[in-house]
């Protein structure tokens, strides 16, 4: 049955072997590597500054010598919350090289989140921006942060260009930090700390060099501890999927937030492994971002369905020259096809569907860029890992075709969760981690995610995926975007309620609605309750939060009854 469920590995072409070599070492020695074979090469350009290997090493060495007078030791956990920029860069390899642990926090969280994250991870220091320092302030006395280290957007802009549009990403504009003995200024620390090589012997197989959170889409959000080899060999995977993109000659654009660790993998710590420039986005925006493509050329664009649904859409795209883009690959969320098929239009490029999450580095699968595509599937399982179908219930492997929990297994999965030994247990077993999404595979080894797990609505006994219910929505012209969730009926257990966002200028009927989803799917899966938003709640990369949606039903609900 084994040899038999991989049958995935006959579709790979021949450039891309189903098993790889991966070399035992750290990130940093990837940094240092490409440093060392291409010092000159840009690996780092920002709204208008542009920085070599050579360049961006050196700060890392002085950031890193700064931070171990401080006592940043090996262990010590470092929270960076920082947007795309070269800070966010330096911060991480530095941390990482004193075998430091990298916690990422997303810029965006509350003062609730941000105090959570903290306390878990007992992150003794925080590398954060200067916008952000008063959040930070006001939960300090409540977490384990000794001190602060602050930088601004500015501190890497060629004075005074681009200044105006630094300004531009937050309304209030650039705080004042106050003298503390506890607040060190980034800038200050990099003036200050030598180029002296700095290290810490780091055991890659076993090591952390992340704790990365998950969403929190039940309860409070989990650290995925993540080791050096997972990062690395995940890396590796990324570069042999991309397989005709030349070390040396890569361009990604970098708009994914490296707080999330799909950014991380697939624009940070792929371009430093193949030598590529880093063409960094602190905010997306996106007319600020065809300006970037358009002038700075990137050749490959990781992203979301979310940001290639905004650039297909954008009035005036047609007046920017996306001619570069050679490659794209989308995660997060499902990619409609209609907008693939657009974007590939515009671009001339590929754009592929892939998975993965936090706990796998992130990824696992993907569609094939230059050969063959099936849509509507996430595509085939990388090199080395190895994927299963199983009953939900007796978790007994499932033959191609029929519905259950996807499995996966390989060096990109996570070690366990932070201090969760028992959530650690029940996740993975044998080395198999159990991904809580509802999956088929297919007769050539192509994999279908049907849903979550948690999201799966039952109502009248009968098994329903928001996920295919929305798809159909998602057809009817009028429809933007499309939610699905369960909410509570006396007599169903669950029925169906879709949130729908309407194309502009259009106002559907609820009935033409009704009737169109008849025509498409069974009527036990037809939505009984609709309602139309300006915009649905989504996370950073754009994917739609049914759990927020479920919240705001149950709190109207017990606001009507009382």
């Amino acid at each position: 049955m084994a040899d038999d469920r991989r049958r995935w590995i006959k579709q790979y072409p021949s450039s891309i072997p189903p098993t790889l070599e991966y070399p035992k070492i750290s990130l940093t020695d990837l940094l240092k590597m490409t440093t060392e074979r291409y010092p000159d090469q840009e690996a780092i350009l920002f709204l208008g500054r542009s920085i070599t290997y050579r360049s961006l090493l050196d700060d890392v060495y002085r950031l890193a010598n700064s931070l171990k007078e401080l006592g940043v030791r090996k262990g010590d956990r470092v929270a960076i919350m920082l947007p795309n920029s070269p800070q966010a860069v330096i911060a991480y390899y530095a941390v990482l090289l004193l075998g430091a642990i990298v916690v990422q926090v997303n810029p965006m969280y509350t003062e609730r989140e941000l105090k959570h994250q903290l306390n878990d991870s007992e992150a003794e220091r925080i590398i954060c921006l200067d916008l952000l320092f008063e959040r930070v302030s006001r939960v300090k006395k409540d977490t384990h942060l000794k001190e602060v280290i602050v930088t601004s957007i500015k501190d890497y802009l060629p004075f005074p260009k681009n200044w105006l549009y630094a300004l531009k990403l937050k309304k209030d504009g650039i705080r004042s930090i106050p003298n503390e003995n506890d607040v060190y200024r980034f800038m200050t620390l990099l003036e200050n700390g030598s180029t002296q090589p700095v290290s810490a012997e780091i055991d890659v197989m076993d090591d952390l060099a992340l704790i990365q959170y998950t969403g929190g889409t039940t309860g409070l959000s989990k650290g995925a501890m993540l080791t050096h080899f997972n990062l690395v060999a995940n890396v590796y995977q990324v570069a042999s999927w991309f397989y005709k993109a030349k070390p040396g000659e890569i361009r990604i654009l970098g708009v994914l937030p490296f707080f999330h660790v799909y950014g991380m993998t697939t624009v940070m710590n792929f371009a430093v492994q193949s030598a590529g420039t880093m063409i960094l986005v602190p905010k997306f925006e996106t007319d600020q971002l065809l300006k970037t493509i358009h002038k700075y050329q990137p050749t490959l664009f990781p992203g979301s369905p979310t940001i290639y649904v905004a650039l297909v859409n954008h009035p005036r795209i047609h007046r920017y020259d996306l001619s570069s883009i050679d490659a794209c690959i989308s995660g997060s969320a499902p990619l409609p096809l209609d907008v693939q098929e657009k974007f590939e239009h515009l671009t001339k490029g590929r754009l592929i569907e892939g998975y993965g999450l936090t706990e796998t580095s992130p990824v696992t699968h993907a569609n094939l860029i230059w050969d063959r595509v099936k849509s509507s599937t996430i595509g085939l399982p990388w090199p080395d890992t190895d994927c299963r179908i199983v009953d939900i219930e007796t978790g007994e492997e499932l033959s191609p075709g029929e519905m259950g929990e996807l499995q996966v297994k390989g060096p990109q999965v996570m070690k366990g969760y932070w201090k969760r030994p028992q959530e650690s247990a029940e996740i993975l077993k044998d080395g198999w981690l159990s991904t809580g999404d509802i999956a088929k595979m297919d007769e050539d080894g192509y994999f279908y995610i049907m849903d979550r797990k948690k999201d799966l609505i039952i109502a009248g006994g009968y098994n329903i995926y928001p996920r295919e219910v929305e798809e159909v929505l998602m057809e009817h012209p009028a429809i933007l975007e499309a939610a699905v969730i369960g909410v509570p009926d006396p007599y169903r257990g669950e029925t169906v309620k879709a949130y729908l966002v309407c194309k502009k200028g259009l106002s559907p009927q609820i009935e033409e609605i009704e009737q169109f989803c008849r025509e498409r799917l069974a009527a036990y899966k037809v939505p009984r309750l609709y309602e139309f938003r300006e915009e649905l709640p989504k996370s950073t990369l754009g994917k739609v939060l049914r759990r927020i949606l479920k919240e705001e039903h149950n709190k109207k609900q017990d606001q009507q009854e009382s």
